[in-house]
């Protein structure tokens, strides 16, 4: 998200500063600028770097010393049960350390990527939109805890005087890491995948998720939430689009709650063995088969905004994929 929103944002003609870490590794950043066909390298001297991080709160008031925009697009995603206190404390306390210091300088608008999650999942028999009261519920994951826990300190950011906007997107595919998320999609299709979860959820393009941010912080919008979702899809759908612009076989078979179990229990053995964390966990086996639906007729209407289809988004990303 950070790498394509960099390039949204100097395509804008921004003056962009961004925060890494010491050691942070460009594989990626590079990877998602030769997307758009221009030069990583040089791309990469064009942007003011600061190395730092969340935690550190001298390194964030220099970090944001004469900035007029920020946005935090920095978090933990992670469904590993072991992770709670590394996800509390990045993406609840990291954002609280943010919004405090944005509070002492001259900001003119803060955006805030949160996450669908952070609507809560207690109840998905009806479409889900802004005005949806978060439930606490097993369905919630640790990490839709933690994101709810940083839109709360960005809520409260606001009520103290901060110009701010929330994005929530939904599942974000689009060209970028190569061994997790959408790209681990297309590497078990391309191993032949025989079985798809019986759940639906809402997809967005990385693209789409970059503009509306840019869109939104340059707009007169103040003080509340956005879904950001292309639409919502099965995850049969989703796996069948993959296969048809790989030219492999969709998965035939749906898998039940048992085979889901089975699968979630497997992968964590097998992550225990390999010591590398497992593909499928108990939280992402419950979510996958579960029907959730999402409005965007919200961000649809305040920026007369018209999203990317989720087969154009899959058509891009494959054949970035195999380059």
């Amino acid at each position: 998200m950070g790498s394509h929103l960099i390039h949204a944002l100097l395509a804008r003609g921004k003056t962009v500063r961004a925060l890494k870490r010491k050691n942070s590794n460009f594989e990626l950043f590079e990877r998602v600028f030769s997307f758009y066909n221009d030069n990583p390298a040089a791309t990469k001297t064009s942007i003011e770097w600061v190395d730092g991080d969340l935690s550190d709160i001298i390194i964030l008031d220099r970090f944001l010393q004469n900035v007029t925009e920020i946005y935090h697009a920095a978090g933990i995603v992670s469904f590993q049960p072991g992770d709670m206190k590394r996800l509390m404390h990045t993406n609840v306390e990291g954002t609280a350390n943010l919004v405090n210091t944005a509070l002492e300088h001259d900001i003119r608008k803060f955006c805030y990527v949160s996450s669908i999650a952070a609507l809560g999942r207690a109840d998905n028999s009806t479409i889900i939109d802004e005005n949806t009261v978060w439930k606490a519920s097993k369905r919630n994951s640790n990490y839709a805890i933690s994101k709810y826990g940083g839109e709360r300190e960005v809520w409260r950011g606001i009520e103290e005087g901060l110009k701010a906007v929330i994005v929530n997107p939904s599942v974000i595919l689009g060209p970028g890491e190569l061994d997790s998320g959408f790209g681990k999609m297309i590497t078990v299709v391309l191993k032949g995948l025989m079985f798809y979860s019986k759940g639906t959820n809402g997809f967005v393009d990385v693209r789409d998720v970059a503009r509306t941010m840019i869109e939104l912080s340059e707009s007169n919008i103040d003080g509340g939430r956005f879904i950001v979702s292309s639409g919502n899809h099965t995850y049969k759908e989703i796996f069948g689009m993959i296969a048809e612009e790989t030219g492999k076989p969709a998965p035939k078979f749906e898998a039940n709650s048992f085979m889901a179990n089975i699968a979630w229990m497997l992968s964590y053995i097998q992550g225990k063995m390999t010591q590398r964390k497992p593909l499928i966990t108990r939280e992402t086996a419950i979510t996958a088969g579960e029907t959730y639906h999402y409005s965007n007729a919200k961000i649809r209407e305040a920026l007369n905004y018209n999203f990317i289809p989720i087969r154009d988004t899959i058509k891009d990303a494959c054949r970035f994929y195999a380059k």
